[in-house]
């Protein structure tokens, strides 16, 4: 019922930018918190920043200064600028969206998505 496409990911040099979208389709009634992770290798998944639905942001230490998240609710798209990037930023980036939405029953239901994944890389 509910689809999540990202894009925006690639490869690019250490202080280089990238800007990744993560659109969101199906029977929505409307979007909650919107958030991005990534996952390095052989680490585990960590929440790098999310948005609520008033706007309100929280970010890793790690990306505070660097990467900006923003959402477009009428096109149901959060998107994240990376700027200043880094050989430690490497990783996939997943988005995660919490959303209210049309049940195969008609009734309303809220659930967790998250995006394919897209791959980041920075060289040094």
């Amino acid at each position: 019922q509910v689809q999540l496409v990202e894009s925006g990911g690639g490869l690019v040099q250490a202080g280089g930018s990238l800007r990744l979208s993560c659109a969101a389709s199906g029977s929505i009634f409307s979007i909650n918190a919107m958030g991005w992770y990534r996952q390095a290798p052989g680490k585990q998944r960590e929440l790098v920043v999310a948005i609520t639905s008033s706007g309100g942001t929280s970010y890793a230490d790690s990306v505070k200064g660097r990467f900006t998240i923003s959402r477009d609710n009428a096109l149901a798209t959060v998107y994240l600028q990376m700027n200043s990037l880094k050989p430690e930023d490497t990783a996939v980036y997943y988005c995660n969206l919490n959303l209210f939405y049309r049940g195969r029953d008609g009734s309303t239901k809220r659930g967790d998505y998250w995006g394919q994944g897209t791959q980041v890389t920075v060289s040094s």
